[in-house]
């Protein structure tokens, strides 16, 4: 029987089977926080659709959390990626984009028929605008240090979450009736033009890399009643946001311009693509092949 059926042997000139690397898990946590933040956008949608604006406004609050957080998770980890950058973008035009825009029609803009879609539809193309051009922008090697302090125009989930102000104050009591419509299709309007805008705002990134000593504590006991102010009160701290980072905008492009100012004249480059300096790299080329941060 052995003669009529010799063991399996494999042919030594047969390639051998491929097999896929695994991926370490410092790799898949940052997707999955911007997965998770997705559903949020998502269920903020369905929510919109059935009239209940309250928790799908707390929905793309927390989808604006979480965002802020998967990029610095991807960092501390250095689990950053190519894909976690394109489907952060993604995650961010949904949540930020096409999310508050639906809300936002559900909620007032309808009263006005085709110009309040219009107006919804403006607000969630400049959101994608904004998007695309953050990630052309990435990597520039003419970029100075200092501008990493600022970003170029309203960032997305800043754009999304000061343009459901009236939503905030909605909830406070202040009844928005048709009359009001026109209102808050002007505002939302203001806010699309900010997002796809060129005005410096801060961005926060290098704040809070190093801190004196004597600062902990208090900072400790500034975070707890700051987390405690926005659980027992969310919709006025909404609110104090909104109406203080609307604020800070004009001080931002005042500080930016004057640092600008400061800057002594660089010698133009080329990029390896032959772009002009001041126009950024091409997605093929190697400056657009990085790893896209967090808030666009």
């Amino acid at each position: 029987m052995d003669d009529l059926f010799p063991p399996f042997e494999p042919d030594p000139n047969e390639p051998k089977p491929r097999r896929f690397k695994p991926v370490p898990f410092r790799m898949i946590a940052p997707n999955m926080i911007t997965l998770m933040a997705l559903c949020l956008g998502l269920t903020a949608i369905r929510l919109a659709f059935e009239g209940k604006f309250e928790p799908a406004v707390i929905a793309i609050v927390v989808a604006a959390v979480l965002d802020g957080v998967d990029g610095r998770v991807a960092r501390l980890l250095k689990g950053t990626s190519r894909f976690g950058a394109e489907l952060d973008s993604l995650a961010d035009f949904v949540n930020f984009g096409c999310a508050p825009a639906l809300i936002l029609y559900g909620f007032a803009l309808f009263h006005l028929r085709s110009v309040g879609w219009i107006v919804a539809l403006i607000f969630a193309i400049a959101m994608g605008l904004r998007l695309a051009r953050f990630n052309a922008m990435l990597d520039d090697p003419n970029r100075p240090e200092w501008k990493k302090d600022y970003f170029v125009g309203m960032p997305a989930p800043a754009g999304a979450l000061t343009a459901m102000l009236p939503l905030y104050l909605h909830f406070l009591g202040l009844s928005f009736e048709k009359w009001a419509a026109p209102l808050v299709l002007g505002y939302v309007l203001c806010i699309a033009l900010m997002v796809v805008s060129t005005v410096p705002t801060f961005s926060g990134k290098t704040m809070g890399k190093r801190v004196p000593r004597a600062w902990v504590l208090p900072i400790f006991l500034a975070g707890v009643a700051a987390f405690g102010i926005a659980i027992s009160y969310p919709f006025e701290a909404m609110v104090a946001i909104s109406l203080t980072y609307l604020a800070v905008i004009p001080i931002g492009a005042a500080q930016y311009r004057r640092r600008a100012k400061l800057e002594p004249a660089r010698p133009e480059r080329a990029n390896p693509d032959g772009a002009p300096p001041d126009e950024p790299a091409r997605a093929g080329s190697p400056e657009a092949s990085g790893t896209a941060p967090s808030n666009p």
